[in-house]
């Protein structure tokens, strides 16, 4: 089973600072660095680290930036089919609190001008039983499409519709999992209750939901109604950013390994915690060793 993470990759520069700036406010930063970011980035590396099969779809500027994102990706996946677009690379300003709080900024040309289905190779590369894994950053009727089209293959599709754009509604009937965080649960359902808003998600279409619940961990839903509540070791948090994707990838990655999806989100729970504990986002993913350890130590608890 191969996992196709569709998406987008920028780079990322991250700023520590002890607190939030206030509106028209200057504050020098305590550290910054570049990396590679963007939530298909991250979320296609996690799912490499397991050990899955992963190729990106995604696209890059015709830049510097460019050619130092297809390196990067290299490391850890299937990088061959990347698009290059006549347009600068993406890029993220993420600042970073004291408490391990962020706020993002991005500039997405290249995700927005970006069409998996026209000439990418990325339709006919989906076989039967392979994972399909989404994320927000894509427009809304490109996003619906490229599920519709996976789903139609019998691959397993799995959207993180995050970030939510205004005014966009989530079409989930060729969705195979949901994951969302409680925030965006409700914006998507109304529902403040996590397990109430999961079941709305699953009404909406979804064969599955999962809602992420930061330091509690998550919850899963099944078509049925039935709530398996995963809790999340206790971390010192560091970093917030990028944990989601950890999350996600992680979670495909155990899935393309023929792991149940109650173990694998076991498993990427605590992938997540290790991520909240380093600075970074994707530079906070567990590496291979890491994913597989965590793999076996869950397989062990349930033996």
């Amino acid at each position: 089973m191969r996992v196709h993470v569709v998406g987008n990759v920028c780079v990322d520069t991250t700023f520590r600072l002890e607190r939030f700036p206030r509106p028209g406010e200057t504050l020098n930063a305590s550290e910054h660095a570049d990396g590679l970011g963007g939530k298909g980035a991250n979320q296609a590396v996690a799912a490499a680290r397991t050990g899955a099969d992963v190729r990106i779809h995604t696209a890059i500027g015709s830049d510097a930036a460019g050619t130092w994102i297809r390196e990067q990706l290299g490391r850890d996946l299937d990088a061959s089919h990347l698009t290059m677009l006549p347009l600068p690379s993406d890029r993220s300003t993420i600042m970073v609190d004291a408490r391990g709080e962020n706020l993002i900024v991005t500039g997405a040309g290249c995700a927005a001008a970006f069409d998996p289905l026209a000439g990418s190779g990325f339709a006919p590369s989906i076989e039967r039983g392979d994972i399909v894994v989404m994320q927000g950053n894509l427009p809304g009727d490109v996003t619906t499409a490229c599920l519709q089209v996976a789903r139609g293959a019998d691959a397993i599709t799995i959207f993180n519709p995050s970030p939510l754009t205004a005014g966009y509604v989530p079409i989930l009937s060729d969705v195979s999992v949901a994951i969302v965080n409680a925030g965006e649960a409700e914006q998507l359902t109304g529902a403040s209750d996590p397990a109430t808003a999961a079941r709305e998600l699953i009404r909406q279409g979804a064969d599955t939901a999962i809602v992420t619940l930061g330091a509690l961990g998550c919850l899963v839903a099944d078509g049925q109604g039935w709530i398996n509540r995963i809790a999340a070791p206790k971390v010192t948090v560091l970093d917030t950013s990028g944990a989601g994707d950890v999350f996600c990838g992680c979670l495909a990655g155990c899935l393309a390994a023929g792991i149940d999806l109650a173990r694998a989100a076991r498993i990427a729970v605590h992938a997540a915690a290790i991520s909240v504990g380093r600075a970074g986002t994707l530079g906070s993913c567990p590496d291979g060793q890491e994913m597989k350890a965590l793999m076996k130590t869950t397989e062990a608890e349930t033996a």
